[in-house]
């Protein structure tokens, strides 16, 4: 039987109480449909915060990814190229424009796509005359992929680059912040993200024609015309004027979170990590991680647990974990799609699925319900 403690959650949405007044504000005005002032704040907020022209306001992440695609020209039969240790929202807008994921390693250094990978599946491209039309690059649990090495490759064969910062929101890379690398970049304000909307994602690029393109298709692609006219086809992807005046509450403690959750992150490194066969996802030296969620290793030649025990023991203690996101190269919907490793024979996102734990990280998360935590694993590790 599980115990009655109270739940502790993985990363749970945390409030700063400055929501409230936008809200407010939004049902004074009767601004509760999609759009409003709240909503073009939010965009001026976040764009101004990451140093980018302009931001688009969406209900997701993956809908700011599949719009980015479509501005890519990606369309049936084209491949593209895409990190594989992440989660899905970052392969399945692939699928929707009907284009081919061939999915490409991570390495040990930061989590992040390798470009020992990516150049081997270049070259592969190369050798049957179909390059990929962009690469999507993951900014894994809050940190940066390696982009000078990384664009430097794609820029080699001509592909534009997407960046998948949707964990990475207040991240930095070389002091440039998470979601400015390449064309297109996207961020998630789902309900566990490091800063939430409850719901809802944001496309940013320096390119602002581009922009005014994917609001159109994100607002049903409405011709201007005295009647509902349409050309093309469109979405119904448009942020709504009360999410956004929660993101604008949220946008003004971002750095706050984000320092809170390096603090959960430091505290299990510091009193973990002298356990042997114990580690933590590294912090590559070119970036500043967010820590959006404390991911720890179990060494298995050292350790006598599985990652799936420790989870278990969690749950029975009403805490909630889960595994390292399983890589979409081994996804049944994938089976048969093209995958390369980092090294011949070897695949550094199947080793991290196998030995990972992605432990409670929420900026709200207090000492005391970190010392639950902790004492689970240490009896488990005993």
């Amino acid at each position: 039987m599980k115990t009655t403690n109270k739940r502790i959650y993985l990363s749970p949405p945390h409030m700063s109480g400055y929501e409230l007044g936008y809200i407010k504000e939004a049902f004074e005005s009767n601004w509760i449909a999609p759009l409003g002032p709240n909503v073009t704040a939010f965009e001026q907020g976040v764009a101004a915060y990451a140093g980018a022209n302009a931001a688009l306001a969406l209900s997701s992440g993956t809908a700011a990814l599949h719009l980015a695609l479509r501005l890519l020209g990606v369309e049936q039969g084209n491949y593209v190229f895409c990190s594989s240790l992440t989660f899905i929202g970052s392969v399945n807008p692939i699928l929707y424009q009907g284009a081919v994921p061939v999915f490409i390693d991570a390495e040990p250094e930061s989590w992040n796509m390798s470009p020992v990978a990516l150049d081997k599946a270049f070259e592969w491209a190369e050798q049957i005359g179909k390059l990929p039309k962009a690469v999507v690059i993951v900014d894994l649990y809050g940190q940066s992929a390696d982009y000078d090495s990384l664009q430097s490759i794609c820029n080699r064969y001509g592909v534009p680059v997407v960046e998948d910062a949707a964990e990475a929101m207040g991240a930095t890379y070389k002091g440039k912040s998470c979601g400015t690398f390449g064309k297109y970049g996207i961020y998630s304000f789902n309900g566990n993200k490091i800063i939430t909307t409850s719901g809802g994602g944001m496309l940013i690029s320096d390119d602002k024609e581009a922009l005014d393109k994917a609001l159109f298709w994100a607002t049903q692609a409405r011709d201007k015309a005295p009647w509902y006219q349409h050309s093309e086809m469109g979405y119904n992807y448009r942020m709504s004027n009360i999410v956004a005046a929660i993101g604008r509450g949220q946008l003004q403690v971002l750095d706050e979170r984000v320092n809170a959750h390096r603090a959960v992150f430091e505290r299990y490194q510091q009193v973990l990590g002298d356990i042997p066969g114990v580690g933590f996802m590294p912090e590559a030296g070119y970036g500043r991680c967010n820590r959006w969620l404390t991911v720890m290793t179990l060494e298995p030649e050292i350790c006598k647990v599985q990652p799936m025990q420790i989870i278990d023991a969690l749950d029975a203690e009403n805490i909630e974990s889960r595994p390292v996101w399983k890589p979409m190269h081994l996804q049944p919907l994938f089976a048969n799609n093209m995958y390369f490793t980092h090294e011949k024979d070897y695949s550094v996102a199947d080793a991290l699925f196998s030995k990972g734990i992605c432990l409670p990280s929420g900026s709200s998360l207090t000492e005391e319900d970190q010392d639950r935590v902790i004492d689970v694993i240490r009896r488990c590790l005993r």
